[in-house]
């Protein structure tokens, strides 16, 4: 995309889009497919999307940052439509009295990844091709703009009932998380959010740039080699120079849903290579650690993806079960989560777990 120019996103790549953001999620951010049925109704009445360049922003340009916040396996079951997040971001326009030159999600990861598009369809205004994590984390402080300590507040919640709520002012990124969790908790552990309005000199500085593209790229990658029967785990180790670290058959999962998060582990018996060993998996929402026979062999920020070992498609912590053939790979972290500061948000420690980060990649590519 050059300087200023703006692209039409197709539903081909929105299909794509939701098989690169279910990867890229590691396993959160909900699954993307009611996020695309949502979009391939909202192309059907005639809406279209476009994308644009976070480069062409104005410093002066206001940027919504949008998610649904809550429990991955919540947002299996209620299920609320694209008028849901283009109400919040309505709201932080009312809260603000600001208009909106755009708006991204804040990760790329799962069906986070869709909501930008839907609620860009509704309110006619460009999606900016970047996001604040470069993955999914689970956690309002867990983003770029937290690292790069810019104002956490407001934040608007919306529920499909009715409910509307807004954190006008917390001290702290942390406390954002702690005051808005506590209200999605209260709406059914789910709820359309808008975050603090972001700057169009913020979004170049602290933005994950050019996320959107590369969530496209990777479906079209694994399309592509499903299409021509080749291996569709390769191609995306090829399109994002990761890592495989074990193959096997899904033998034990736990799980529950507690103070808006889905908290557990998933245990997987390796075949082939790793046949006589297993991998269990902790979560939060996302993978955060992979144990391999009691040590940990990769941990957050490095992207942990489960995939069908068949199609290379993602698979949520909410939809893994028992029986399941999968592949775990790892994939590189934006810099700015690996440096000192950004470990500090979304390193192991950040998570609970006594463990400092060691990274499979020697440098990790913003």
């Amino acid at each position: 995309m050059s300087a200023g120019e703006m692209k039409t996103i197709s539903l081909d790549d929105i299909e794509a889009l939701a098989v690169g953001a279910w990867i890229l999620g590691t396993g959160g951010g909900g699954s993307p497919y009611l996020g695309l049925l949502n979009l391939r109704r909202l192309y059907t009445e005639g809406h279209r999307v476009q994308l644009m360049s976070p480069l062409d922003l104005a410093d002066d340009d206001w940027v919504a940052v949008v998610s649904n916040m809550g429990a991955p396996l919540v947002g299996q079951e209620r299920l609320a439509d694209s008028r849901s997040i283009a109400r919040a971001v309505r709201m932080q326009e009312e809260v603000n009295g600001i208009k909106f030159r755009a708006v991204m999600s804040v990760e790329i990861g799962g069906g986070n990844g869709m909501q930008a598009l839907m609620a860009a369809a509704h309110l006619g205004i460009p999606v900016v091709d970047a996001d604040c994590m470069g993955r999914a984390f689970p956690e309002a402080q867990m983003t770029s703009v937290a690292i790069g300590d810019l104002k956490p507040y407001p934040c608007t919640l919306y529920d499909p009932r009715g409910i509307e709520a807004v954190v006008t002012k917390v001290p702290s990124w942390k406390w954002m998380e702690r005051a808005s969790r506590k209200i999605c908790v209260e709406m059914g552990s789910i709820a359309s959010t808008s975050k603090a309005p972001r700057t169009g000199r913020e979004v170049k500085d602290w933005g994950i740039h050019f996320t959107t593209t590369k969530a496209i790229a990777i479906g079209r990658a694994v399309d592509a080699a499903n299409r021509s029967h080749q291996d569709p785990i390769a191609a995306i180790l090829t399109c994002e120079g990761g890592q495989r670290l074990f193959s096997g058959k899904i033998v034990d999962v736990e799980r529950r849903t507690t103070e808006g998060f889905l908290r557990g582990s998933a245990v997987i018996e390796g075949s082939d290579d790793d046949r006589g060993t297993r991998l269990k998996l902790s979560f939060q929402n996302e993978w955060i650690v992979a144990w391999r026979d009691g040590e940990a062999i990769a941990m957050s920020p490095d992207l942990i993806c489960v995939l069908d070992s068949v199609n290379g498609h993602g698979i949520g912590t909410e939809t893994v079960r028992y029986g399941q053939r999968v592949t775990v790979i790892a994939l590189p972290a934006p810099a700015v989560l690996t440096s000192p500061r950004g470990l500090d948000f979304v390193g192991p420690r950040a998570f609970g777990y006594d463990l400092d980060f060691r990274s499979l990649f020697a440098t990790s590519g913003a």
